[in-house]
C-alpha cells in the first residue's frame, strides 16, 4: 500500500511541474488540474501519515528517559500517536479502493409506478419531486426526457436526467422498489393502502463509450400523445427505438421535432446498454451490490414511506427517519450518507479478505 502511496505523492509533484510547462495550453491544464484535485487528498493523508509516524518514533525514543515526567509525556503521546496513525491507515486504505468510474458521472433516473394503480402512479410523481428538490439542493439541473402521465397528476413512468458532477456516486443508492403506505385520495373509507414504485439509476454515457451501430436500431415514429390520449402533434414526432440485439424499446415524445426526440431517446438506451455492460463486467466480484430495481412487488423493498407515523425507513441499513416532509422536500443526505459509509466498509472488508 505504502509504495503505491509513495508513486500517487511522486505524481501528485510531477503534476506541480507540468501545470507550469502548460501554461497557455487551456484545455491540457484544466485537465491536469482535474488530477492533481483528484490525488490532493490522498497525498494530504499520506504526509499526514508519514508526519505521525516520525513523531510516534521520537516519543519511543524518550520512553525510557530517566526523567519519569518526561517518559511519562513519552508513554501518553505514544498511545494518541498510534490511534492517529490507525485512523489515518484506514482513511489511505479507503482512499486506495477501486473507485467506481460512473461516480463523478451525470444519472438518468427512470421512476416507475408499480403495484398500487393509481396511487402508485401518485407516488412515482412524489418521488420525481423529492429527487428534483435534492439535486436543486446541490445545484444539480433537472430535465424531463419523457413522461407517461396517469390524468391525476401522477407518472406510469418518467424518466429524466440528473446533470452534475459526482450525481452518480450519490444517486445510484436510491436504485430499487420504494413503498408507500398511506390513505389515497380517491379512498373514501380511510383505509391505508400499500403502494410501490421502482427507481432505475443510470450513469450516463458518451458516444465513444457506448457505440451503437445504424444496422442495430430500428425507429418508428407515431404522434404525440397526451394524458388521456388526446393529440399533442398533428404530426409524427414521437420516436420509438427498438434495439433489435436485446429487444430493448426506448420512446420519447414530448420534444416537439423527431430529432429532438430521437437525441433523447438515444441517451437513455445509451445509459441503460452502458449500465448493463458495467455490470456484466463487475458480476462475478460485485453481484449483490449491482443489483438493479426488481419488479415492483410489495415483498421487494429498499425503502418505506409510512404516512401514517411520518416515517421514512431505508431497510438496507435499518435507519429511519421521522421527518417524512423534510425527506420528500429532498433531505436525503442522511439515508445516503450511511449507505455510502456501509459500502466502503464492506469494500474494505472483501479487500482484506
Amino acid at each position: 500500500m505504502f509504495d503505491k502511496l509513495a508513486g500517487i505523492e511522486a505524481r501528485f509533484q510531477a503534476l506541480e511541474g507540468e501545470l507550469v510547462e502548460a501554461a497557455g495550453d487551456y484545455q491540457r491544464m484544466a485537465d491536469l488540474a482535474r488530477e492533481r484535485a483528484e490525488i490532493e487528498p490522498i497525498v494530504t493523508g499520506y504526509r499526514d501519515y508519514l508526519a505521525g509516524k516520525r513523531q510516534l518514533e521520537q516519543a519511543e525514543a524518550l520512553q525510557d528517559s530517566q526523567d519519569e515526567e518526561l517518559r511519562q509525556m513519552a508513554v501518553n503521546e505514544i498511545a494518541e500517536v498510534r490511534d492517529k496513525l490507525e485512523t489515518l491507515e484506514a482513511r489511505l486504505k479507503s482512499f486506495l479502493l477501486p473507485r467506481d468510474p460512473r461516480d463523478e458521472r451525470s444519472v438518468i433516473v427512470e421512476i416507475r409506478a408499480g403495484t398500487g394503480g393509481d396511487e402508485a402512479g401518485l407516488f412515482a410523481a412524489d418521488l420525481f419531486r423529492m429527487y428534483s428538490r435534492y439535486a436543486e439542493s446541490r445545484r444539480w439541473g433537472t430535465e424531463v426526457l419523457s413522461q407517461s402521465e396517469t390524468g391525476i397528476g401522477g407518472f406510469k413512468e418518467i424518466i429524466f436526467r440528473v446533470n452534475g458532477r459526482g450525481a452518480f456516486s450519490r444517486l445510484k443508492y436510491e436504485s430499487g422498489v420504494h413503498r408507500v403506505q398511506r390513505v389515497p385520495v380517491t379512498e373514501a373509507s380511510g383505509r391505508i393502502h400499500t403502494s410501490t414504485a421502482t427507481v432505475a439509476v443510470l450513469a450516463e454515457a458518451d458516444e465513444v463509450e457506448i457505440q451503437i451501430p445504424e444496422k442495430d436500431i430500428k425507429m418508428d415514429v407515431y404522434r404525440s400523445a397526451g394524458a388521456g390520449g388526446q393529440n399533442v402533434q398533428k404530426n409524427a414526432t414521437a420516436v420509438r427505438l427498438t434495439h433489435l440485439p436485446t429487444g430493448m424499446v426506448v420512446q420519447c415524445q414530448d420534444e416537439r421535432s423527431q430529432l429532438q426526440n430521437r437525441t433523447r431517446a438515444m441517451s437513455i438506451l445509451r445509459a441503460r446498454l452502458y449500465e448493463i455492460a458495467i455490470n456484466e463486467r463487475q458480476a462475478e466480484e460485485d453481484a449483490d451490490r449491482r443489483a438493479q430495481v426488481g419488479s415492483g412487488e410489495r415483498s421487494e423493498k429498499i425503502r418505506t414511506y409510512n404516512f401514517p407515523q411520518s416515517r421514512v425507513t431505508d431497510h438496507r441499513i435499518g435507519v429511519s427517519s421521522h421527518n417524512l416532509p423534510a425527506v420528500l422536500s429532498g433531505e436525503l443526505d442522511g439515508f445516503i450518507d450511511e449507505l455510502a459509509t456501509r459500502d466502503e466498509a464492506e469494500r474494505l472488508q472483501a479487500a482484506r479478505a
